[in-house]
């Protein structure tokens, strides 16, 4: 639910909302076991020789570690959790052992694991109780590893290194001042820290171990600052910003003459930027209005180096192997799951290995997303992603939903979902909506939310909600409203505020209660907290008044239209009580509400059965309350 958790990393692909009408045309439907019988895979990183790569993939219900072969695509498990989703994080270096991370129940706590292949058990290398715990990358001779964790201070992360030798863990920056911690030198020498002021504006310091002194490489202008990289030679680091610009660019900067030079940009942000082991290349991400642009560079010249496009993908994550040979592409589409590809670069050959929509489903049955802009009450023009059904047409008018994204600051991206293509084969039109304080469409679009949420941007998807009625193919009285989180939130508040635009709500683990949300917010949060409140609120000062109006808890007699809940019990970002005390209000008014929780979940469901579940829930739920009489002939 937080800005700076969803920013770097967002992707939009732009189409022309002027394009020829599609012929209407019944799909055939799919059951939620078949679209959840897609596979969701992840990769971390190459083995010592290059031959296989670590991943982890969904396909027992939640995440667990396998080792794919390039040569063949043979996937071996090796782990079988059957209760706690494992992420992969990388081999140990030299050895055919690996790490990987999990938190118990969604709470978020995670801790880092030693296993090999052979032996059931792991080793927990960060064991420290109620400890959050982050991999952060390897030294440079690889016999360490750096993670942050809070194990200190609840309330900030250090910076520590673990010897792989010994797995004893050594202190290497302590965080007192809560700041986040944005990088590490190959030498050590130097530590990038982000001190959040706003979440408009943030500043950038060098802290040098030698010295004990920081340098701040940001001016104190409301913009955002973010190190990418740090050369070997510990004389040049880059950082991107969007000082003096609408959209973020690259820097090169020069640690010793102190002189900062732009090299790239965009009429779009830069998102990131990164340096391969040995310094042949760097990569540069670009979120390109839609589709995630990225580009491959030699280091040393400067010069973009090609790799193959892939028909309709979207390559959303790269890793360069320690040879510096060879890519692992992470390449998406809004029809397809996420595939992984190989890439020899020198001699240019492409191979995927995996294949992770279920061959059950036939892709041309999925809806391609597409950019819409429509106009806003105030003539501001919003982009939203659009999934119109197959079967849609002014002579078979189907139901719609407004997709609200999380945040505050999030942004709805062109990806696959399982739950959105299930509502959309079904016959329901979706529009995601990147209402205003949405990231990605520049600094001003971004702002314009602040300690005013609940308001203009809620309007914007009431908004878009007139845009779907204008649709001649969309029946006008079957409109309802879909969010999660902050977009959780926006469901309430459209229903109390808006009770004739919305026939029915889906609230996934949604704020309730501002000033509680507030109040509650995570220890580990507090390099971040006062960030918030200045966005926000704060919620022990007068701007409860506003929190308090914002707050759907204390508007929930206003809501007269059938309403889902969805919560998971540990989740520490919307607490339970939030969803349990808005379904208890709303049954007061006598108004249908159903309300599912799940004991084993915290914010966002990773289960596949519990993701299942919601979709199967939702369907029924639209399917009685929303769905509009059968026209078709």
């Amino acid at each position: 639910m937080l800005k700076h958790l969803t920013a770097a990393a967002l992707l939009l692909l732009f189409i022309s909302c002027n394009q020829p009408e599609q012929k209407s045309r019944m799909p055939k439907q799919y059951t939620i076991q078949q679209l959840y019988n897609n596979l969701s895979v992840g990769a971390a990183g190459f083995n010592s020789d290059e031959s296989k790569v670590l991943i982890n993939n969904n396909s027992t219900g939640i995440y667990n570690i396998y080792e794919l072969n390039i040569a063949d695509t043979a996937v071996k498990p090796l782990t079988t959790s059957a209760k706690e989703s494992f992420f992969a994080i990388d081999y140990l270096p030299g050895t055919e052992k690996f790490i990987y991370s999990a938190d118990q129940g969604g709470n978020e706590n995670s801790h880092l694991y030693l296993k090999s292949k052979t032996d059931t058990g792991a080793t927990d290398i960060t064991p420290w109780a109620g400890s959050a715990n982050n991999f952060y990358g390897w030294s440079d001779d690889k016999t360490a590893l750096y993670i942050t964790s809070n194990q200190r201070n609840p309330q900030v992360f250090d910076l520590w290194k673990i010897d792989t030798a010994t797995w004893k863990a050594s202190l290497l920056y302590e965080n007192d001042s809560a700041y986040d911690i944005a990088g590490i030198s190959k030498s050590e020498k130097y530590i990038g820290l982000n001190k959040s002021i706003t979440t408009d504006k943030n500043e950038l310091y060098l802290y040098d171990r030698d010295t004990k002194t920081s340098k701040r490489l940001s001016n104190g202008h409301e913009a955002n600052w973010g190190l990418q990289a740090m050369e070997k030679n510990d004389s040049i680091l880059y950082y991107t910003t969007n000082d003096g610009n609408e959209f973020s660019y690259l820097v090169k900067y020069n640690i010793n003459s102190g002189k900062a030079d732009k090299i790239y940009e965009d009429k779009w942000d830069v998102a990131g930027m990164s340096l391969s082991d040995h310094e042949k290349y760097h990569t540069i991400f670009i979120n390109d209005d839609g589709k995630n642009k990225v580009l491959l560079f030699d280091h040393a010249s400067g010069k973009e180096i090609s790799f193959p496009e892939i028909k309709d993908g979207d390559v959303q994550g790269i890793i360069i192997s320690p040879s510096e040979k060879n890519l692992l592409l992470s390449v998406g589409s809004s029809t397809s799951p996420g595939n992984l590809y190989a890439y020899n670069i020198q001699g240019k050959k492409l191979k995927q290995l995996t294949s992770t929509l279920n061959k059950e489903i036939d892709e041309n049955d999925l809806v391609k997303a597409e950019v819409v802009r429509f106009k806003s009450f105030d003539g501001k023009e919003i982009p939203a992603i659009y999934y119109k059904p197959l079967q849609a047409s002014a002579g078979n008018k189907v139901g719609a939903l407004v997709w609200v994204h999380g945040g505050p600051g999030g942004q709805s991206r062109i990806g696959f979902s399982n739950a959105i293509q299930y509502l959309v084969n079904h016959g329901y039109a979706v529009l995601a909506v990147n209402n205003r304080g949405s990231s990605g469409y520049g600094k001003t679009f971004y702002k314009m939310d602040n300690k005013d949420h609940g308001n203009a941007d809620l309007k914007d998807c009431v908004w878009g909600k007139k845009w779907l009625a204008e649709q001649d193919y969309i029946d006008s009285n079957a409109i309802g409203i879909y969010g999660g989180s902050y977009g959780g939130c926006m469901v309430l508040n459209a229903i109390c505020s808006y009770p004739d635009e919305f026939k029915v709500g889906v609230d996934l683990f949604g704020v309730a209660n501002w000033l509680r949300t507030l109040r509650s917010i995570p220890p580990y949060w507090e390099s971040f907290r006062k960030a918030l409140y200045e966005e926000m609120g704060d919620p022990n000062t007068s701007d409860s008044i506003h929190l308090k109006e914002a707050s759907p808890l204390y508007n929930y007699q206003k809501i007269t239209k059938p309403l889902i809940v969805f919560q998971g019990l540990n989740d520490v970002r919307v607490l339970p009580v939030e969803s349990d005390e808005i379904v208890e209000g709303v049954k007061k008014n006598g108004v249908p509400v159903e309300y599912v929780t799940y004991p084993d979940e915290g914010h966002g469901f990773v289960k596949k059965e519990n993701q299942i579940t919601t979709s199967e829930k939702t369907l029924a739920f639209l399917d009685k309350y929303l769905k509009p009489p059968t026209t078709a002939k």
